[in-house]
This record gives structure tokens, C-alpha cells and sequence, in this order.
């Protein structure tokens, strides 16, 4: 399989998707390719919207992308896209339209059949188990919490400790610990903004210049660095 799940698409004070567009020109190679978009999460603006700004940066980089909805065959389209890309918004949401379209299994099939994946923020999320290590609120109803599960631990993306001054509530780090008390068998990654990981095959790395952090149950969380073999996760 092959993976790049990014924590975000915009890093502060920069332009849409710019910080990952090296990487995204390095994964997906020299010339043009016929693009799948998922833009199910986005709810703030239209689907069409939504894909109207990613298409413009596709194209920027020399490939052609089609949307889900543009379409009234999606399965057929996403059946033959030489790449996949599902973008960022609302986990929930985008889960929801996975599984009533029966997008959900037709991706899960072709990736791993070796069709290149990219997905950032929501669309990492789905690409793990569950959407159980989500920073999203509920906002609909969706059949299932299990996701797609192209690699077998979590992601929480945009992922910082950070804690406010004044600020009472519990620290992204504590509500991670909270998840490994009900799932003690989970590996999650927390991924900052700015950080990816990619997976070719059986190895997987991380990209940026920010560590990930690791949490598992009964062991202190302890930092990802770019340079390490981060391929253990994947037995995870």
C-alpha cells in the first residue's frame, strides 16, 4: 500500500494545501494523473466548492481531478482514478457518506491493491481503524465508527499539548490516555500540523521538521522523529 496521510492542509498564515505540496509531487511521481477527490467531511462550503479549490492545486501540480459528486457513478470513477484523495473537514460527516455511497470498501479494495491514497485531517482519520481519535464533534449520525483501516493504529491529527492559560479542561495528551483506558490494545500517533506520515509497503516514515508523538497504554508517551523507521507501527 501507499499512504500519505497528512495532519493538515494549511499551516498558518500560508496558502491552501502549500506546506505538503513537495510532498505530494514527490509521492505521486512524474507525470499526470487521473484523480479521485472524496470531498464528503467539508460543510462549510459546498462539496462543489470544496473541490473546485483542491482541483485548482491539483492541476497547479499537473493532474486531473474528478470530485465524488460530480459524478452519478462514483464507484465507477473512483474504480478507475489512478489516485485517491480524501480531504479534511468533519470525520463524521465523511464517514457517514463512505459508508452510504459504498465508497468505504471500493477505496479499502484499491488501496490495498496498490492505488496511491492521500488524505489530510478527516481523511487520515478514515484511514485508520476507527475515527475514534477524531478532534470532531458528532455533528451527524453515522453507521459506524470503524473506518477503513489502511493502517492498523490511530492518527490524531492537528495534534498539540498544548493548555491555555485559564484553560481547565483536559490537554489533548489526556484525552489520548483517556482513550487507551478504553482501548488498551490501540497504538495512536499524534500528528502535528505540518507533519505526514507516508507508508510504501512495509515501510513507513514520517514527514516534517516537528516530531509525532506515541502513545500506547502503560508506556510514557514518547517522541516520533523524520529520521526514525517508524515501520513497527504497522505491526501494530
Amino acid at each position: 500500500m501507499r499512504l500519505l496521510l497528512l495532519s493538515n492542509s494549511t499551516n498558518a498564515g500560508e496558502g491552501y494545501l502549500a506546506w505538503p505540496e513537495p510532498h505530494i509531487r514527490a509521492f505521486l511521481g512524474e507525470g499526470p494523473k487521473r484523480i479521485f477527490f472524496v470531498p464528503f467531511a467539508g460543510l462549510r462550503a459546498s462539496w462543489d466548492e470544496y473541490a473546485q479549490r483542491v482541483r485548482e492545486r491539483f492541476s497547479a501540480m499537473g493532474h486531473a481531478l474528478q470530485a465524488a459528486q460530480e459524478t452519478r457513478t462514483p464507484l465507477t470513477l473512483a474504480a478507475e482514478a489512478e489516485v485517491l484523495v480524501v480531504g479534511g473537514g468533519n470525520s463524521f460527516q465523511l464517514m457517514k457518506e463512505l459508508h452510504e455511497t459504498g465508497l468505504a470498501p471500493l477505496i479499502r479494495e484499491r488501496v490495498r491493491a496498490g492505488i496511491p491514497y492521500v488524505g489530510w485531517s478527516a481523511g487520515s482519520n478514515v484511514a485508520c481503524p476507527t475515527i475514534r481519535t477524531t478532534n470532531d464533534m458528532p455533528v451527524v449520525e453515522t453507521p459506524s465508527l470503524s473506518a477503513m483501516g489502511l493502517v492498523p493504529f490511530q492518527i490524531n491529527p492537528h495534534f498539540t499539548d498544548a493548555h491555555p492559560p485559564g484553560h481547565a479542561g483536559e490537554t489533548r495528551t489526556e484525552r489520548l490516555l483517556e482513550f487507551l483506558e478504553a482501548n488498551p490494545a490501540a497504538t495512536v500517533v499524534g500528528l502535528p500540523e505540518g507533519t505526514a506520515l507516508r507508508r510504501e509497503e512495509e515501510r513507513l516514515s514520517l514527514i516534517g521538521s516537528k516530531p509525532a508523538r506515541l502513545f500506547r497504554k502503560g508506556l510514557a508517551p514518547r517522541d516520533l522523529w523524520p529520521d526514525e523507521d517508524l515501520s513497527f507501527l504497522l505491526d501494530s
